[in-house]
């Protein structure tokens, strides 16, 4: 089975993004080009290492290249201050130097992590991404956001920093538990929703074979998505305009993380589907999109076997109110004013600061209201 290559043009700062199945087998093939001396500093978590640091070790030494690998606990967490210290300290023991190559093994907070690491130790060394989760496969390992959480909000420390390489290896898909893949795929389909009306429908067709394990199925979700990142990276890479449209969906999701404690009970990317609903809903009643967008959405995802309302969420939910004021602590708010992505159709998005506050107050205490 092919694999395909998006190319994200960032002049002097591009790289490719490979995307197939055995990526991993094949890692020091494609590394080796990029070191100065046959060794790599891997960071991963105890989950990604059970399962798959054995097959990327051995990949790196078909190639005669040497890792050292630093292996954390996983979950959300883990993007803190304390382990950003432990990685960087372990890679300045490991001796690596700017021309060295730093390796991320594993999903999103390992890639924002390990990414952020990169990013200061000596004022940047390349690094290699290699997301093992599908979310990271077609949002977080591209685009050169990386950064921790603080108590104030996700993601509010940070730096952009650029990949060297992105290995987005599909085989290791089959290792995710259902619920993961479909957190992820809340990422996949926010692509369509923002973009390509052409994609969302091939996605409507194809997305359960997908989770059923088609890899054609999962190698052409994840290339299309990775293009449509890339297309906009290339754009706007530090989030002056354009980009700001892969939020589709943030900020409802920020907020409800926030409200659920970055826990369990709602996954990142079951909260940007959701959020994705509620955007398409708030469009519908704004007049900017028909009704039938909102209620196509909801059906696709539902198929899916995804969370889709606010009803879906368990346990307790702050009120219209509250959850307003939990947006407003978004890094995107620019002058007290909330930005939203809002569409004019499927594939239709664009940036908007006049959402009437009303509206939005209107559309959250009624979707409050038919939870149990």
């Amino acid at each position: 089975m092919m694999t395909e290559i998006v190319h994200v043009p960032l002049g002097d700062r591009a790289y490719d993004v490979h995307i197939g199945p055995d990526l991993l087998a094949r890692s020091g093939a494609l590394i080796a080009p990029l070191l100065r001396r046959p060794r790599v500093a891997v960071i991963t978590d105890a989950n990604v290492a059970r399962l798959h640091l054995d097959r990327l070790r051995a990949g790196l030494s078909a190639a005669g290249i040497t890792m050292e690998a630093l292996v954390l606990p996983p979950g959300e967490g883990t993007k803190s201050w304390p382990h950003l210290t432990t990685c960087v300290e372990w890679l300045l023991a490991q001796q690596v130097e700017r021309k060295d190559m730093v390796v991320a093994l594993g999903g999103g907070v390992i890639g924002d992590l390990v990414g952020f690491a990169a990013a200061i130790l000596r004022r940047g060394v390349r690094f290699v991404q290699l997301p093992t989760s599908l979310l990271a496969q077609v949002d977080s390992s591209v685009g050169g956001k990386t950064g921790i959480n603080s108590t104030h909000g996700k993601n509010l420390i940070g730096a952009f920093h650029q990949p060297s390489l992105v290995l987005a290896d599909t085989s290791v898909l089959a290792s995710l538990p259902p619920r993961d893949f479909l957190a992820g795929y809340g990422e996949v389909v926010k692509y369509g929703l923002l973009g390509d009306d052409t994609f969302f429908q091939w996605l409507e067709a194809n997305a359960s074979s997908a989770a059923a394990g088609d890899m054609a199925a999962r190698i052409h979700a994840v290339t299309r998505s990775v293009q449509m990142k890339a297309e906009i990276v290339a754009r706007d890479e530090t989030e002056e305009g354009d980009r700001a449209l892969l939020n589709l969906g943030h900020t409802f999701c920020h907020a409800l993380e926030s409200a659920t404690g970055y826990s369990d009970r709602l996954l990142h990317g079951e909260g940007v589907a959701i959020g994705c609903a509620l955007a398409f809903e708030l469009s519908s009643r704004l007049g900017l999109c028909p009704q039938e967008d909102p209620s196509r959405l909801r059906a696709h995802l539902r198929a899916m076997g995804m969370k889709t309302d606010l009803s879906d969420i368990p346990g307790d939910l702050p009120d219209a109110a509250g959850l307003i004021a939990l947006m407003a602590q978004d890094k995107k708010v620019s002058d007290g004013k909330l930005t939203f992505i809002l569409a004019r159709g499927i594939g239709q998005a664009f940036i908007t600061r006049d959402v009437p506050h009303d509206a939005l107050h209107r559309l959250l205490t009624e979707a409050l209201a038919s939870r149990p």
